[in-house]
């Protein structure tokens, strides 16, 4: 027996399942995709980025936000260094669920300096967070929110991506409130935004947006806005987990606009296209299958469509793990792939979400990972999943 062999035999670990019993699970070899983009993309892809929060800090960490700054903004060049863009303080990176707004306004300047020393992209995520649903009294309060943020993330330099708003959400009557409200913002800022979409499987306080509990009322609402104002307008990000419904909004939008996908269920063939266009890419799932991204977006580009697929399809069941409902516990998973593959030195996240998904789902996430070839340093990700284990009482 070599020594490779040797070692792919002790490459194994018991992992449990379902009904409590544990498996013997054997890792395979890792996929060695490049850790640096090779050519250009035919695509824009973003991938909208975790942060690493700070475990080290005497803090409250159910209460206050304690990030790792240094980590955060290693974890965004080895993003650029791949060729994707970095979609900044979004869902995430826990915007809303753990990281307020000074520490999202913080992020922004760090990672906005940070992209130009690199030459990256990046666009930070605006919203209304600052103001509590709860104290907002009609639109104009909500407004003056969104242009408090305006101003500072295009003081620091940044691109926008405009997120909904909780409180917009609350207090809008009807679909003439949110026109009002977008109208407003678009006509006043700098340069061309993203606006995202963010369907009530990920923040349950946005049901109903554009004014409708229907999907189909709610698109034309949103189309009818962004296309009177598409000058202002970059691009849609859209994430509903519904191919269907983003291809058709796709279809509607004024030339010129784009559509990215934020549809973490079936990303890989949104970006192919079909015969009428094709998606870009905004994608918390690009946080973790970074470096197959890059490669399969590098053979897409040189119309190499079946090495494409081939990289991205075994990414997929791995994706639709993590975003499983309730999918706003997906940062739970995004942070256990980047512990697993030496991103950051713990397996810990702001407002201690860390505990947001069960033993058994983090286990699926190594087989899935695994089988995907994303587990890139294999032994250091079996002696981290035997410390995660150890810490919930299984011993290995």
């Amino acid at each position: 027996m070599n020594r490779m062999d040797k070692s792919l035999r002790t490459r194994a670990i018991k992992l449990p399942r379902a009904d409590r019993s544990l498996e013997t699970f054997q890792l395979s070899e890792p996929k060695h995709f490049p850790d640096r983009q090779t050519s250009k993309l035919n695509r824009v892809a973003f991938a909208a980025a975790h942060v690493v929060a700070d475990p080290g800090a005497d803090n409250d960490p159910w209460l206050d936000c304690a990030i790792d700054w240094d980590r955060t903004i290693a974890f965004r060049e080895h993003l650029w260094g791949l060729g994707l863009g970095v979609a900044e303080a979004m869902d995430t990176a826990q915007r809303g669920m753990g990281v307020d707004w000074p520490t999202s306004l913080e992020l922004i300047k760090r990672s906005v300096a940070a992209a130009k020393a690199c030459n990256g992209l990046v666009f930070s995520g605006c919203g209304t967070d600052q103001l509590d649903p709860a104290n907002a009294r009609g639109v104009d309060d909500v407004i003056r929110a969104y242009e408090e943020q305006i101003e500072a993330i295009e003081a620091a330099g940044g691109r926008i991506v405009l997120m909904a708003s909780r409180a917009l959400a609350k207090v809008a009557r009807s679909p003439d409130d949110y026109a009002k409200v977008y109208g407003r913002i678009l006509q006043s800022v700098r340069e061309p935004v993203i606006i995202h979409w963010l369907g009530d499987m990920f923040d349950p306080a946005l049901a109903g947006y554009w004014g409708s509990a229907d999907a189909n009322s709610a698109m034309t609402t949103a189309v009818e806005i962004i296309n009177e104002h598409a000058a202002k307008v970059d691009g849609v990000k859209i994430s509903l987990l519904d191919k269907d419904k983003e291809i058709a909004m796709r279809r509607r939008l004024r030339q010129g606009v784009l559509m990215y996908t934020g549809d973490d269920f079936n990303y890989a063939e949104l970006i192919a296209g079909d015969s009428q266009g094709y998606s870009h890419a905004l994608l918390g799932i690009f946080d973790v299958i970074a470096p197959a991204a890059s490669a399969a977006l590098v053979r897409l580009a040189a119309n190499d469509n079946d090495t494409f697929h081939d990289i991205l399809a075994p990414t997929v069941p791995l994706s639709r793990h993590i975003f499983r409902s309730p999918t706003r516990f997906y940062k739970t998973g995004v942070v256990f792939m980047a512990y697993l593959n030496r991103h950051q030195d713990h397996f810990t996240l702001v407002g201690g979400q860390e505990s947001a998904r069960s033993t058994v789902h983090l286990a699926d996430i190594f087989r899935l990972a695994d089988k995907a070839g994303l587990l890139r340093d294999p032994d250091l990700a079996l002696a981290r999943m035997r410390t995660v284990l150890a810490a919930r009482g299984i011993e290995t």
